[in-house]
């Protein structure tokens, strides 16, 4: 062997255990553990239930599976005995028959009875998960791209609202390629609280497109419709997280629209109610206050990170059909209007109109966008003027 393939022998040899090493590494960082509420490892049945209406799917589909797999024996079992004991090589000769009025009324019966026997529960089942009457607490659960929104219409936190974004750490990791956690991409800033044992009627809707709001633990999935009203409930029986996910391709970001749901006690609830409509009273902007430059883009800043920065980037630069911020002739524009138009508006049925942010908020970042990177434009929206493009 010449001294270059010995080399070539050696480096690939070196190569390879680096390689393996790297893998090992690599697979040691990403392993996992059971979510309790989430995702399990190596998960091959359905989340175990916490409420009657997922426990009662949980019996159906077994009912079902098993009715299924009955028939799936019995039919060809018949089938593969007959051709096995009825082949021609043992001079087996085929029935000269036709028109059998028993074996027609026998092959009708069965199927209908069994049919019957599979419909009767399932009807039952569908009937009840669609029963949102007499409902303890009424929330609204609205999706965007890409977060979900949450307003508690009725019941005891009427009035509190909220979004629920996906935790910027979560992001940072996926950018990064280095998933870690056993909640990797399920984490949020703030999560949906509940109380345990009380009924939750969750009214869907979308701002911009179809999404959809699943809970497998609760047993509920709803398309959340642009336009339309739909709904769907609850009754959490035991205190805990609980995960789910948006189930309909809704974007780029699909996989960045994590539910967490988090079951309390009901004296942890009300704790939590009074803090949570303290935390708005606190956070409540005079719509009056005129707020200097530096206010609103110190405030604007958190703004577009919270909301701006997963499609326009960090940077402003955008990319595909996202539209850049920096440099962009609408926040370059002296007429403010024209920038305020679209955070209320949308556009291009790609950029969602942000009318549930409030109009300091708006502001805010409007201020920010215009006098950050690139932009030094100087100017300066106040919410005032938001609120009268509102009206």
């Amino acid at each position: 062997m010449s001294r270059w393939s010995a080399g070539r022998a050696v480096g690939c040899a070196v190569g390879g255990a680096v390689a393996l090493a790297s893998l090992a590494a690599s697979s040691a960082a990403w392993a996992v553990n059971d979510l309790p509420g989430g995702p399990a490892v190596n998960q091959l049945d359905m989340h175990p239930a916490v409420t009657k209406i997922a426990l009662e799917q949980q019996n159906l589909h077994y009912l079902l599976l098993w009715i299924c797999t009955i028939i799936f024996v019995a039919v060809f079992g018949v089938m593969f005995y007959s051709i096995f004991k009825h082949r021609k090589s043992k001079g087996a000769k085929s029935a000269d028959f036709h028109e059998s009025t028993t074996v027609e009324i026998i092959w009708t019966v069965i199927p209908f009875i069994i049919v019957i026997g599979m419909a009767l529960p399932a009807t039952k089942v569908v009937v009840a998960q669609k029963d949102t009457t007499n409902a303890d607490l009424t929330i609204k659960a609205t999706g965007y791209q890409w977060k979900w929104g949450y307003d508690y219409l009725r019941g005891e936190g009427e009035g509190i609202g909220f979004l629920s974004t996906l935790d910027a750490s979560q992001r940072a990791l996926s950018d990064a390629g280095t998933p870690q956690g056993d909640n990797y991409l399920l984490k949020v800033d703030n999560a949906l609280v509940v109380p345990v044992n009380k009924k939750v009627r969750i009214i869907t809707t979308a701002n911009d497109v179809i999404h959809s709001f699943m809970v497998p633990a609760f047993g509920i999935k709803q398309d959340a419709i642009p336009g339309f009203v739909r709904d769907t409930w609850f009754r959490a029986e035991k205190i805990g997280d609980y995960y789910g996910q948006c189930v309909e391709l809704c974007g780029k970001e699909h996989a960045y629209m994590p539910i967490h749901v988090k079951v309390v006690s009901e004296a942890d609830y009300s704790v939590w109610v009074q803090g949570q409509l303290k935390e708005m009273q606190a956070k409540a902007d005079d719509p009056n206050k005129v707020w200097t430059q530096d206010e609103l883009i110190a405030r604007g800043e958190k703004v577009y990170t919270a909301n701006c920065a997963a499609c326009h980037l960090p940077n402003g630069k955008g990319g595909g059909a996202i539209k850049p911020l920096d440099g962009a002739a609408v926040v370059l524009n002296a007429d403010k209007s024209l920038e305020i138009k679209v955070l209320l508006n949308g556009q291009n049925n790609i950029m969602p109109a942000w009318k549930q942010l409030s109009d300091t908020e708006i502001a805010a970042v409007i201020t920010y966008t215009k006098n950050h990177w690139s932009n030094k434009t100087g100017q300066v929206v106040q919410p005032a003027e938001v609120r009268t493009a509102r009206q």
